[in-house]
């Protein structure tokens, strides 16, 4: 049943966006009662390209089918999973991040988007979707998710007496899944080539599955003492503008890219916003730990058709 599937999937990919552009709309994946058209997939791929300020052509489209109905099986999945619960659409929430995007012209957004023939409202549902579900997480792992106190005051202690060697890094990511086998050398392959003939952000578009990458990968400052020894053994071989070799993370394949390094400056005045910045680097892991974890479980007990 699994090589059925995977054949049927690798015939998917190929049919995307062969025919013309007036060419009838087709399910190709179906999940519980949630449908994945050729629409869904046009539209996904002419969004990110429109985020990313990518021109859309027929190259930049081809790079993006694998990825696109990927993003979309697990929307389809969170979806499945939040019709379970009730949770409020946090319009103010959805307009500040469309304000942030935009530089507060939403009206133009909406433009470019009906300009290019993709749809703003759903773009807009699946920030809603995206909102929703980081809450639902939340909730679930409240407890896991929680911030040992002890634990921060030690942190930022330790950073506080250690200003001249502790040190922050502004990063940018691709995260990619491992499969622990052959693939995984591929799949390197492919984002270093990706890096090497385009650019670190035109890989990001096509390849990254963390959340960040709907923000180009872009991480922001992390303070060097939230971070493994293996991470910065790889950041300190590097210069600015550098990318890491491939490191493995968990069940993840993640290349680092420097933008810029400060040493860390914080005095008695600003130790709330060394907390707060702790605090916020914490939860992101933890969420994406979580996040990964339960869409697994999903993928695993949810059966996904695909059609020709």
């Amino acid at each position: 049943m699994k090589i059925k599937k995977i054949f049927l999937f690798l015939i998917l990919y190929s049919s995307i966006f062969t025919a013309n552009t007036a060419e009838v709309n087709k399910i190709l994946v179906k999940i519980d009662n949630e449908l994945i058209t050729s629409y869904d997939v046009k539209n996904k791929i002419i969004t990110a390209l429109l985020l990313a300020k990518k021109e859309i052509n027929q190259k930049n489209i081809n790079d993006l089918k694998r990825k696109s109905l990927e993003d979309l099986i697990q929307n389809r999945l969170k979806k499945i999973e939040l019709k379970k619960y009730n949770l409020a659409k946090d319009s103010a929430r959805i307009n500040s991040y469309l304000n942030s995007i935009s530089s507060n012209n939403i009206t133009d957004l909406e433009s470019l988007f009906k300009k290019n023939n993709a749809d703003f409202r759903i773009f807009v549902e699946d920030i809603d979707l995206e909102f929703k579900w980081r809450l639902l997480i939340y909730n679930m792992y409240s407890k896991k998710i929680e911030i040992d106190q002890d634990n921060l005051n030690k942190q930022v202690s330790r950073i506080m007496q250690n200003q001249n060697s502790s040190v922050k890094y502004n990063l940018s990511e691709i995260e990619i899944l491992s499969n622990n086998d052959d693939l995984d050398s591929e799949k390197i392959f492919l984002v270093k080539n990706e890096i090497k003939n385009s650019s670190f952000e035109d890989a990001v578009v096509k390849f990254s599955i963390s959340p960040s990458a709907n923000n180009m990968g872009l991480l922001g400052w992390v303070n060097s003492e939230s971070m493994s020894n293996e991470i910065l053994r790889a950041l300190n071989k590097l210069k600015i503008g550098q990318i890491s070799n491939p490191i493995k993370k968990q069940n993840k394949i993640v290349f680092l890219k420097l933008n810029d390094k400060k040493m860390s400056n914080y005095d008695n005045t600003n130790v709330d916003e060394l907390k707060a910045e702790l605090i916020e680097q914490k939860k992101n892991e933890l969420f994406i730990l979580y996040s990964s974890s339960l869409l697994s479980k999903l993928r695993n007990t949810k059966f996904i058709e695909y059609y020709k």
